[in-house]
Formats: structure tokens, sequence, C-alpha cells
């Protein structure tokens, strides 16, 4: 080999987990900067982009911070200084490390939306000598909101690579016996440290603008078919679908969380458990608007007993399951 080449390293193959992002801190001007990237993906919001635009610097930038950031400073993990999405994700990387990994075996994180990028983790397991890339997007249930802006960020940064890796990209695992046996587990043991009995299980998704289902995005399909299959699993206690989460004046994924927990009380059921299939770690989502929010206004309408079941996060049912995934990807 010519001594004037460079050194390059090679041989080896890549995990990244890839999940939605995080603020890197609860300040207000780290809120900003995470809410900008995130309502700037046009498939977050596909809206006409100069109109846009302008609602969100003019209006959203400047006001909804201050709101978002009150959620996070909620649920905050003051020792850690993180939230617990990056810190449960953070540990998904590590115990699948220690499972899978190995000199010619890297497994990394990334966020589609703030620190640390694709791109940086990307570029970081390209020069590490991975020739062969598996990205692993943490979203059971596949939308072009989620999983499919994960794909567009990749290949963004693929696109100036002069020495592209191969690339394999794990789209949903929604069906998956592991993934469904987790939370059925994750349900029976939450419902062991009960002194209640539920008389119902809300599967709470995040929801999506209802026109993106009507352009055909397959997001709803795969959430019933998630929540059909833990339904199957318990045949004393009913399970019912709904989605959280809706942002703006449009008509979103129905039924809607926080309507119905307003609602059942009045219909009789007062003793509720939640559950959140689609996030793959605890967040703001789940520990905020469902664990206090939720709480709070389905007790408030007249519900005796409330609880949810904490997400996956790193616990080991959900660490055998990324373990599958890997492994039938490599």
């Amino acid at each position: 080999m010519n001594s004037d080449h460079p050194k390059i390293n090679y041989g080896k193959t890549g995990i990244l987990l890839v999940n939605l992002g995080t603020p890197d801190s609860t300040s207000w001007w780290d809120i900003r900067k995470y809410l900008k990237e995130f309502l700037s993906d046009k498939r977050v919001i596909e809206v006409n982009p100069f109109l846009w635009k302008i609602i969100l610097f003019l209006i959203i930038l400047n006001f909804r911070p201050s709101k978002t950031a009150k959620a996070y400073k909620e649920i905050w993990m003051e020792k850690e200084n993180m939230s617990p999405l990056r810190y449960y994700t953070i540990m998904q990387t590590k115990k699948l490390l220690d499972r899978i990994g190995g000199k010619n075996l890297i497994v990394d994180y990334a966020m589609r939306y703030g620190n640390p990028s694709i791109s940086d983790k990307i570029n970081k397991l390209h020069k590490a000598g991975c020739e062969k890339l598996i990205i692993l997007p943490l979203y059971p249930q596949y939308a072009a909101a989620t999983t499919a802006t994960v794909c567009d960020e990749v290949y963004r940064v693929l696109m100036k690579m002069r020495w592209q890796p191969s690339l394999q990209i794990i789209p949903h695992y929604e069906s998956e016996p592991l993934y469904i046996n987790a939370l059925v587990n994750s349900i029976k043991t939450k419902i062991s440290q009960l002194s209640w009995k539920p008389e119902l299980i809300i599967a709470s998704y995040h929801g999506i603008p209802q026109k993106y289902f009507d352009k055909g995005d397959p997001y709803q399909c795969y959430c019933q078919k998630t929540s059909r299959l833990i339904k199957e699993k318990f045949k004393d206690i009913n399970l019912i679908t709904t989605f959280q989460s809706r942002f703006g004046p449009d008509a979103w994924l129905q039924p809607y969380t926080d309507k119905t927990l307003e609602k059942l009380p009045k219909e009789g059921k007062k003793n509720v458990l939640v559950i959140c299939p689609g996030f793959s770690s605890d967040c703001v989502e789940t520990l905020e608007e469902i664990s206090i929010q939720g709480r709070d206004s389905f007790l408030g309408a007249g519900g005796k007993n409330f609880d949810i079941v904490p997400c996956l996060n790193d616990s080991e049912d959900h660490i055998n399951l990324l373990e599958k995934l890997a492994k039938d990807a490599i």
C-alpha cells in the first residue's frame, strides 16, 4: 500500500438509535431553539411554508417557549440535569451496547431535533470505520412526521459523503411479539402494584392531523393494530385507543385523550389506567401531559383512581426487543 495513502478505518457496523429530541435545558432560549428546529420540519407542519414562517416566528416562538419550559421543569431530572427522554435513550444505548457491542459493532444514539444530531453521529460512526449503518428510529408505529423525517435527515447526511456506508433503516415494529409482550408485561406489573382494579385501560398515542391520515399516512392503522394485540391479552378489562398532544386548530385523530378523560367519570368509569405505547421513553408527553394534566382533569371530573404505566424505557423487556430488531438487521 502506498505510504502516502490516508489511514481509513473500515470493517465495522454502526447501530444508531434515534429518538425525537429534547431541549438541552429548561431555559427559554434552549426551549425556543428546540421548538424552532422541530416546528420548521415540513413533514411535521404541512402548511404553506411562507404563511407558516410568519406564524412560527411572530407568534409561536415568542409565546410557546414559556409554556413548554414550564412543562419541562415539572419533569426535569435535576440530579442528571437532563430530560427523562435523553436519560432513557442514553441508558437504552448503553445496555444495548453491553449486549451486542464489540470491536466491529458500535451502538450509539442521536436525536432528530436537538443534540446530539443525526449528522454528528453518522459522521462519527463513519470516521470510526462503519461501512454498514443500521438506523433504528425509536417509533414503534411509522408516521411520516416521525420515522420518515428521520430517514430524510439520514439521507441528507449521506448525500454529502464521498464514501457512503451501506444503509438499513428499521421502519416500524408495531406488531413485533417482543414489543407487544413487553407492553403487556408492563401493564400486568403496574396492575399488580395497585390497590384497585382498573375498569378501563386507555392506550394513548401521540396524534397527527386528520388530514395527514386522509392523505395516506398509515400511522393510525399501526396504532390500532398495537392496541388490538394488547387487548387480546386482557379478557377481563376493556381497552380503548385515544390520541393526545394535538396542536393548532385543525382536526386531529380522534378520540382525543384529554376529552376522553374528562367524560369517562360521567359515564361511570372512575378507575382508569393509561399506557402510552407509542413512546419508547417517558417524556414530557407522558409525564406532564398525561401523568399530571390528565390525572388532574380525570379526578377533577369525578374520577376516583388514575394511574399511568411507565414507558418501556430501559427495562430488560425493552432491551430484549431492541436487541432482536438490531440483530435481525445485522
